[in-house]
């Protein structure tokens, strides 16, 4: 193991565009690695939920976002130390393009950016199903585009045969860049996809093993595995000054409260249809004083005992309405909590689980709101600001966040709205009634760690 002074071994795995293959890369790689014996460290670049799944899968540990836009650059150093702490090695997925980031921010929260940020060696996988020599231009251009993106390789995707690999090869070898791996076509790899990606590893475990195990086979024969090792190891230590991201220490205890009040329970919502959350969420409610319980609210029709702040995370409610319409005791277990006062903080799928109904099944009835199914994708960065106190922030807190749905809410009256967006238009949204924050808006609680302190309070207090 690398102590994180000298440097956590680390590769950024990038692409000239989606669609490419960094994920069967990435997630092939990590799980190669991981068979070998290695600890590895899985972390991706982005918002995305869905394929640090498949890491953790592949790992055996939980999969990180690394998000410069939602937690500022200043956080990616520690937040991948933290999550890298007592690996062997460290591989990053990156996002979209290698250079793509916040639409209209430049290189902010851009997979390069990550890379330069954590001084990583990124190896370039290029989809080279429809061309031959004219992969050396594309390469030389994402080389030459940034001096301070080292790109140390590069793996060949989807390439067809012998003669077609003889050929990319001999283009890559004039640009000076090598080549560090080729893939053959392989439908067998293929995860099930879906409206809003890929289908969460909680939906299908199965077909994530097999399609992990898949990726495994395919990266360990195909890719120069020690090659890849070498690079990661060269990457030298992280810029000075970096040190692991940690919540705050456990508050003292208070004498004067019960041991129920000065530890609240906090319910966390999981499952199928919750599957969208961040690591750092529950670290931080528990560091500042809660117990975390997950529940799933597909197939308990109790909150746990005691339970005395809720949280619904994001996920895909609108697959699993009629389950979770048809789970009546809870949803009414659920409406008694919030009616009663205590913090809910609920984010895009815990939104609709709170509204009256979705796609005209009846939900929780929390919110005098309802929600359905649209053609359109809302998805895009948020910049907001809170607009009205609540049990996650004060009115004036900064936040910044993330929309992904194919949902619209219509609200109905006496709620006040939660957000006040910034950009990239000027418009409210969301919901603030009695303990309740709901909204459409993803956010990491890093940046803003008080957000989880001031949830755990409301808990004890209300």
């Amino acid at each position: 193991m690398t102590s994180p002074d000298s440097g956590v071994p680390r590769l950024v795995i990038a692409a000239p565009s989606s669609g490419s293959g960094k994920t069967t890369v990435a997630t092939g790689l990590m799980a190669a690695l991981a068979g070998r014996g290695l600890a590895v460290s899985p972390h991706k670049v982005g918002p995305d939920y869905i394929d640090p799944g498949y890491h953790a899968l592949a790992t055996g540990r939980v999969g990180r976002n690394l998000d410069a836009y939602l937690c500022g650059p200043e956080l990616i150093g520690p937040l991948f130390l933290h999550g890298a702490r007592g690996c062997d090695i460290a591989v990053v997925e990156g996002v979209m393009g290698l250079y793509d980031g916040a639409a209209g921010e430049g290189e902010l929260a851009s997979t390069a950016q990550v890379a330069k940020l954590l001084r990583a060696p990124v190896v370039l996988v290029v989809d080279a199903s429809a061309q031959s020599r004219s992969v050396a231009a594309l390469v030389h251009g994402f080389v030459s585009w940034d001096p301070e993106v080292r790109v140390g390789g590069v793996i060949l995707n989807k390439v067809a045969s012998d003669r077609h690999e003889g050929l990319l090869r001999e283009a890559v070898d004039s640009v000076g860049v090598p080549v560090l791996g080729v893939l053959r076509r392989a439908p067998q790899v293929d995860v099930p996809a879906r409206h809003l990606g890929l289908v969460p590893v909680a939906e299908q475990r199965g077909a994530a093993v097999d399609a992990v195990d898949a990726m495994a086979a395919q990266v360990a024969g195909g890719c120069d595995l020690e090659a890849l090792v070498g690079l990661a190891r060269a990457a030298g230590p992280l810029p000075g000054g970096s040190a692991p991201w940690a919540p705050w220490p456990v508050p003292t205890h208070h004498p004067s409260r019960s041991d129920e009040k000065s530890t609240p329970r906090v319910a966390v919502a999981g499952g199928a249809a919750f599957t969208f959350s961040y690591a750092e969420h529950t670290e931080l409610l528990a560091a500042a004083g809660a117990e975390v319980v997950t529940f799933d609210p597909l197939r308990d029709e109790e909150l746990p005992e005691g339970t005395a702040g809720l949280v619904l995370g994001g996920g895909f409610p609108e697959v699993y309405a009629s389950e979770l319409s048809a789970n009546e005791p809870l949803r009414k277990a659920v409406a008694e909590l919030a009616l009663s006062g205590a913090p809910v903080a609920a984010e895009c799928a815990g939104l609709l689980y709170l509204c009256r109904e979705l796609d005209g099944l009846p939900m929780c009835g929390v919110l005098d709101a309802s929600a359905r199914m649209s053609e359109r994708l809302t998805l895009g960065y948020r910049d907001a600001v809170a607009v009205s106190d609540s049990a996650l922030a004060v009115a004036g807190t900064r936040m910044r966040g993330h929309e992904f749905h194919r949902t619209v809410v219509e609200p109905g009256a006496g709620a006040a709205p939660a957000y006040g967006m910034r950009a990239p238009e000027r418009r409210v949204e969301g919901f603030v009634e009695r303990g309740v924050h709901a909204s459409y808006l993803h956010t990491h609680w890093a940046s803003e760690p008080g957000v989880a302190r001031r949830f755990v309070e409301r808990c004890r207090t209300s």
